[in-house]
């Protein structure tokens, strides 16, 4: 009888191992919270070499930045080494770690998970190619973000109430100051600049003038980098009430808590003035007749000869872009546009311009007033909104109203001055046309 036997490899099997890395963030620069960020790296450090199974491919960590924002460089660079396939796992210790934003928490995963990577995350035991992980990290991701949202409303809390106090919060670099830890003192150096400076203004001098001669001079704006004086920089300077010791706190403020963009503060939020918050560099009479002075050029350079102040200007802005909505003159009418749709063209902005007789004609029939009435608008209206067909109405009183806008056809925005003027044109066109038909008629029987 034949036999058989089965003959197994000698060899052993080729391991693959993963290459694994890790990241960690922590929100804030603080002293104790570098102290968690550095025990993290050196933590994930430990533990994935004491893996064999594991290749060690670095730890990216970002310190001072927050998780609703993806302009993170160490989570960005993490992710471009993920895209060139040289990472099969990654750990972190927390979804509040990876991200709070849940939509771009989700995206990223879902990412890294057609990639065929891994994103494993402690405290929760998720691991995001598995069956079930997408879903408990939609719920928890969403967790995240509420507890973020919450955070920011108690950070927004605790600044806005110190405003209210007279409090100076938010209070970082300034020229001619030096601010550490709440404590404001005065630079004698960059001090005796700012005196020059408000000095040289109050007697004359212009800012482009005075710009031109400290940089001629060497004089830095900053301490520690090298940046040039301009006649805009010279103008804050000289309308920062900070510099008189007052500060008028809440002039900006931040849009939500994922976005984090800083805004001008334009009636959306009270603002507070508080009077001696620090010392002073500028006598409150120096101050005083610099402002006048501003004031007086304002005047000068904006209020022209049948173009005068109206009641509009300052409370219209864009609806689509938030720029200011700018007055001007177009085919002889006055008109309010967008300054970047007027500026820099549609391609910046696409938000259309309304004439100023429509505008006031809208106001009438919105507030019911039989003319218009700019003293109205002035006592009543906070702000304007202005859209392609509709405009909206912030009232002083809290109220918000609303009412459609849309332009004339052109024969109804004639009047019978325009259409007079609109036939003696044409009629000297034709009579132009006859000249020079005769003209022409008479050289050729000369010829």
């Amino acid at each position: 009888m034949r036999e058989i036997q089965l003959v197994t490899p000698n060899n052993r099997p080729i391991l693959v191992r993963k290459r694994v890395c890790a990241y960690a963030r922590v929100s804030t620069a603080k002293d104790a919270m570098l102290h968690s960020l550095s025990s993290q790296v050196s933590y994930y450090q430990k533990y994935i070499q004491a893996h064999k199974d594991w290749e060690f491919c670095g730890v990216y960590a970002d310190e001072g930045l927050t998780g609703t924002k993806e302009s993170r460089a160490q989570f960005q660079e993490m992710l471009k080494e993920c895209r060139y396939g040289n990472i099969d796992i990654i750990l972190t210790k927390s979804i509040s770690r990876f991200a709070r934003n849940t939509v771009d928490l989700l995206n990223t995963v879902r990412e890294l998970k057609s990639l065929g990577i891994a994103v494993y995350f402690e405290e929760q035991n998720i691991n995001t190619l598995s069956s079930d992980g997408e879903l408990m990290l939609t719920i928890l991701a969403s967790y995240a973000q509420e507890e973020s949202l919450s955070a920011s409303e108690n950070m927004k809390w605790s600044i806005r109430k110190g405003f209210e106090n007279g409090e100076l919060c938010c209070f970082r670099f300034m020229y001619g100051y030096r601010i550490e830890r709440g404590s404001v003192t005065v630079c004698e150096e960059e001090a005796a600049i700012v005196q020059e400076v408000f000095d040289r203004f109050a007697k004359g001098e212009s800012m482009l003038a005075i710009a031109k001669d400290l940089n001629a001079r060497g004089i830095s704006t900053h301490s520690k980098r090298q940046m040039r004086w301009s006649g805009k920089r010279i103008g804050k300077m000289l309308t920062n009430e900070k510099y008189a010791g007052n500060a008028l706190l809440q002039k900006t403020y931040i849009n939500n808590h994922l976005e984090k963009k800083r805004m001008v503060n334009r009636g959306e939020l009270p603002k507070y003035y508080a009077e001696q918050t620090h010392p002073a560099i500028i006598d409150a009479q120096t101050y005083r007749l610099v402002q006048e002075r501003i004031e007086r050029n304002r005047g000068r350079h904006t209020v022209k000869i049948g173009f005068l102040k109206s009641a509009f200007t300052g409370r219209m802005f864009c609806g689509y872009c938030g720029e200011p909505v700018w007055r001007g003159k177009n085919s002889g009418r006055t008109i309010w546009g967008c300054r970047n749709a007027r500026g820099k063209g549609v391609l910046t902005c696409h938000a259309a311009s309304i004439r100023n007789d429509i505008l006031e004609e809208t106001c009438c029939s919105l507030f019911g007033l039989s003319t218009f009435d700019s003293t109205f608008i002035e006592q009543n209206v906070r702000k304007i909104i202005l859209y392609d067909n509709r405009l909206v109405f912030s009232m002083t009183d809290g109220r918000e109203e609303k009412i459609s806008w849309k332009n004339k056809s052109r024969s109804q925005s004639w009047t019978p001055e325009m259409k007079e003027r609109a036939r003696q044109r044409t009629m000297e066109r034709l009579q132009n046309r006859r000249i020079n038909d005769a003209d022409s008629k008479g050289n050729t029987s000369d010829s």
